[in-house]
């Protein structure tokens, strides 16, 4: 399994922006798709964007389209979730995930996702 860590989390107001990065400890992030899930408190947790590991191709959950942007940089071994007008119920504890070879085809079913970070938390909040 691929060890994974994200960071880019903390407190931002309404409106605000941050970028979450998901980077992993050992081997090649390039071999793997990446989705991003998120769970608040409360809730179960979502799908909300992938990424796949061959033709770049991105989903995204209706409620992030438009303001989310999923890239990766396999220079830098990294993928990121842009995350713009952030709103109070983006608040929760977001999730990086890697599935071998994946293509996002299966997205947003998390059981496919061999691999996951501890999380960072996101809040919104003025």
């Amino acid at each position: 399994q691929v060890q994974l860590v994200e960071s880019g989390g903390g407190l931002v107001q309404p409106g605000g922006s941050l970028t979450l990065s998901c980077a992993p400890s050992r081997w090649t992030l390039g071999y793997y798709a990446v989705g991003w899930f998120r769970q608040a408190p409360g809730k179960e947790r979502e799908g909300v964007s992938c990424i796949s590991s061959t033709d770049g191709t991105t989903r995204y959950d209706d409620s992030v389209k438009d303001r989310f942007t999923i890239s990766r940089d396999n220079e830098k071994n990294t993928v990121y979730l842009q995350m713009n007008s952030l709103k109070p119920e983006d608040t929760a504890v977001y999730y990086c995930a890697a599935d071998l070879w994946g293509d996002c085809s299966t997205w947003p079913q998390a059981s496919e996702f061999e691999s996951w970070g501890q999380g960072t938390q996101v809040t919104v909040s003025s």
